[in-house]
């Protein structure tokens, strides 16, 4: 790793910051005046113009699948990084396992291969009415517009004040959102001397599952080999682990037994950082170092956008059909990706898959053609347990939709939680397959 990539790689996280420092609210966010108009030039005015917002695994399905089922339209990527980093097997370079290489990626020659258009730049506003997106580089119209700009973190059920929470993002970052974060831990994971390293699970249908559980592992396999006298204290919001619960539990038990120490049920409700000390309803923890992860959120365009709604778990989500994709009274925009209702995995492959179907729709209006079925994502997780060797665990599923109960679960899934044996040896080396694949569709070779 270079310093000149480190740097950039930073640097791309400071626009994340500007779209928090938009002072509008939802109703106010029509009237935002840009710079400049119209900063992409449209090679003709009858060619249909498509805007995605957000360069992750869903806005990179999304941009590269319209523009191959309607080529006539004209399809520019938005997005306020200049560099992909892929959290989908982030943890296990933070153990030194892969090279920033290989979860780093171009978004230019993503664009150039897909035949769209990548703007860098930060969306700050939608005028819903006008059909014009605002960012720092000036305003584009649309004809359709598609939000997948993600999640954002909600440190708002654990009552902390403002300057806890700032201090929660710089010091104690949860990790789940690309990429300076990633930086902060790796640095602490291997600047740790020993004692408690509290990590959170929270409740509600957060970013990636199994992650946290994988995360835990991968950190106590390193202090292991390491000699670290260092102990994970994993302090999950939910009864049991959330998903792949026989493979993590059986890990935790085997494998990590006096390195990782699993308490469920634990809702924090008071942090003091000072102290290092968290409270929850029934008990009082210490810690050396820590990475919060919150419940989340969906991302603060779609609240600046006033298209967002709460829901049970997930505050500020999309308010959008939930088998169209389409906004209500706003059928010309759309939301998919981690941003999005439902309960699907918010997981790159299961956003990536989701991309291409709703890629399917927008090409169908586009091209007057009869609307597509609705089609499942899928949802392809390997966790890796240990590194020292590579074993894992793995889940396929798509989903069904309950239509009394008016949600979606899990259809006909697979999974192989075995990590002992040739078994998790193969679903170790599996995960370094499974995202080559997924890159070269994403950027091309």
């Amino acid at each position: 790793m270079t310093l000149n990539r480190r740097t950039m790689l930073k640097l791309s996280g400071i626009a994340a910051g500007m779209l928090f420092a938009n002072p509008l609210n939802a109703t106010e966010s029509k009237t935002v005046k840009s710079p400049r108009q119209a900063p992409i030039p449209t090679s003709s005015k009858k060619r249909p113009k498509v805007v995605v917002v957000g360069g992750g695994w869903s806005g990179l399905s999304i941009a590269k699948y319209t523009k191959a089922f309607a080529p006539q339209a004209e399809v520019i990527m938005v997005e306020q990084k200049d560099i992909f980093f892929s959290c989908p097997i982030s943890n296990l370079w933070m153990v030194d396992k892969i090279d920033l290489e290989f979860i780093t990626h171009d978004y230019l020659k993503a664009a150039r291969n897909g035949n769209y258009t990548f703007l860098n730049a930060t969306a700050t506003g939608v005028d819903k009415k006008n059909q014009i997106l605002h960012t720092s580089s000036g305003d584009i119209a649309y004809d359709i517009l598609v939000l997948s700009v993600g999640i954002d973190y909600d440190y708002s059920r654990w009552n902390v004040d403002l300057n806890t929470e700032i201090r929660l993002r710089q010091e104690y970052p949860a990790a789940f959102k690309p990429s300076s974060e990633h930086f902060t831990l790796k640095e602490k994971i291997h600047n740790f001397k020993g004692g408690t390293f509290l990590m959170t699970v929270p409740g509600g249908n957060y970013r990636c599952l199994p992650a946290p559980y994988e995360r835990a592992c991968l950190i106590a396999d390193y202090f292991k080999k390491h000699n670290i006298k260092g102990k994970i204290l994993l302090l999950d919001e939910n009864n049991d682990i959330t998903i792949k619960e026989h493979g993590f539990h059986t890990a935790f038990n085997e494998l990590y037994k006096g390195y990782i120490n699993w308490v469920p049920n634990s809702v924090i409700e008071h942090i003091d950082l000072d102290k290092k000390v968290v409270e929850t309803e029934f008990d009082t923890f210490t810690f050396d170092d820590a990475s919060f992860y919150p419940h989340v959120r969906g991302g603060k365009l779609l609240e600046l956008a006033g298209i967002a709604k709460d829901t049970v778990y997930n505050r500020l989500e999309a308010d959008i059909d939930v088998m169209s994709y389409q906004v209500h009274g706003y059928p010309n925009i759309y939301v998919a990706g981690d941003a999005r209702p439902m309960g699907f995995s918010k997981s790159g492959n299961t956003a990536y898959s989701e991309g291409q179907h709703v890629a399917a729709l927008i090409a169908a209006r586009l091209n007057h053609a009869p609307t597509p079925p609705w089609q499942s994502p899928v949802t392809l997780c390997i966790s890796a347990v240990s590194i020292y060797p590579e074993r894992g665990i793995f889940i396929h599923s798509e989903y069904a939709y309950d239509k009394k109960k008016k949600s979606f679960h899990f259809a006909t899934p697979v999974s192989s939680e075995e990590w002992r044996g040739k078994v998790g040896l193969e679903n170790g080396k599996n995960v370094y397959g499974w995202a080559r694949s997924m890159y070269l569709d994403m950027f091309g070779a």
